[in-house]
């Protein structure tokens, strides 16, 4: 008796408290191959707001400051609008880190890294975000994200012929 009480509460309790645990850093790595040197494909995509230039869902960015922060907005082919901070930026590894400090996006505590690196006479170009699923569910959250990064590098690899 004592068993059948203990199971049946304990699946009941299990689903309670995950409801209420903080959730998980969900992870996204994408990266793609550019038959283009480092520098050729940086001087694409190391300035900081030119992702209006190369990135397909972006209409428009505009660059400003705050707090010493360099701030871009996007604004998003279709409506919306997503605001990103940049967080840190390393010139001679070809890299910069940013996060999203509001936007339409399902996510939450959004940290991205976009790097180029030497690959043989070409370069690879990685795009990683790490960040909590927000009023979807994590497949939803991971779809979205790896959408945005894939039809990036896309765009990258194609621009940078």
């Amino acid at each position: 008796m004592l068993r059948t009480l203990t199971r049946t509460l304990a699946l009941p309790t299990l689903a309670l408290l995950a409801g209420t645990l903080p959730g998980y850093a969900l992870d996204v790595a994408k990266s793609t191959e550019v038959a283009a040197p480092p520098a050729k494909v940086w001087s694409t995509i190391g300035d900081f707001c030119g992702i209006g230039q190369w990135h397909p869902a972006i209409e428009k960015c505009v660059l400003s400051q705050e707090g010493g922060k360099s701030l871009r907005t996007l604004s998003l082919k279709g409506g919306g609008t997503i605001v990103e901070s940049q967080t840190a930026r390393d010139d001679k590894a070809m890299s910069y880190t940013y996060a999203i400090v509001s936007g339409p996006l399902p996510v939450s505590d959004y940290s991205s890294t976009l790097s180029v690196m030497p690959k043989g006479t070409g370069s690879t170009v990685k795009w990683t975000g790490s960040f909590k699923a927000k009023g979807a569910p994590d497949t939803v959250a991971v779809d979205a994200i790896s959408g945005i990064y894939e039809s990036g590098l896309k765009a990258i690899a194609d621009k940078s012929k």
